[in-house]
């Protein structure tokens, strides 16, 4: 594509360069997860911010490169929660709990990134195979976890023989259908997967079910 030159930008309208990017990916964060990828419009989402789609031609190169940055800034909020993750003096009971809470909470607090993950499942991660920082992620979570099963097993506490891949699919599937699946859930059964007044049971129940999974069903002190 060709390189958009710099748009010019009216008297007193000078923008940091970091400040327009960011406030160009909150409003299009929004679009996407609220229209999905085919359904947002560049239009709209200049107007919202009241700038051109030159603007977000420049920052970005076109709207397929606008939905990866989404997408990349998205998953760098977990990544980057995950590595300040501290587990290293809890005994592997507590540490694997506290990271199935740690995946709870962030999905639970950023419900369009579960709408996003959503949407690029539709379009088979071909934004995600397509971004040299996406498709070369792996989940700091995956290396915590594999340490903490490691040394679960070392003392004897976990007793099944999984993997960390599988082990973090079991905890994010749980999380991640509390969220996306919680109106129709609802519809069916009369009950918000959401509801503030069961968050606690089923934050606990999460933590309670992974960890019976791992010690096959001993007693083990939370």
């Amino acid at each position: 594509m060709t390189a958009v030159p710099p748009p010019s930008r009216p008297a007193g309208r000078q923008r940091d360069a970091a400040r327009t990017r960011a406030e160009i990916l909150d409003v299009a964060t929004e679009e996407f997860a609220r229209l999905g990828y085919t359904g947002a419009r560049m239009d709209e989402i200049a107007a919202r911010i009241h700038t051109t789609k030159r603007m977000i031609y420049y920052y970005f190169g076109g709207k397929e490169q606008l939905f990866t940055e989404v997408l990349e800034r998205a998953y760098a909020v977990i990544r980057q929660q995950e590595q300040r993750l501290d587990v290293e003096d809890l005994a592997p009971v507590a540490a694997i709990r506290r990271l199935a809470e740690l995946t709870f909470d962030h999905h639970e607090a950023h419900p369009d990134f579960i709408r996003l993950v959503s949407i690029e499942n539709i379009h088979e991660a071909e934004h995600i195979a397509a971004s040299p920082a996406l498709g070369e992620l792996n989940s700091p979570a995956i290396e915590i976890i594999g340490r903490i099963l490691g040394e679960g097993r070392a003392q004897g506490v976990f007793t099944v023989e999984v993997d960390a891949v599988d082990l973090h699919a079991m905890i994010s599937s749980f999380c991640f259908f509390r969220v996306s699946n919680r109106h129709t859930f609802a519809a069916i059964f009369g009950r918000d997967l959401t509801a503030k007044d069961r968050r606690d049971h089923y934050r606990t129940m999460l933590g309670d079910m992974v960890i019976a999974y791992l010690t096959g069903g001993a007693s083990t002190p939370r």
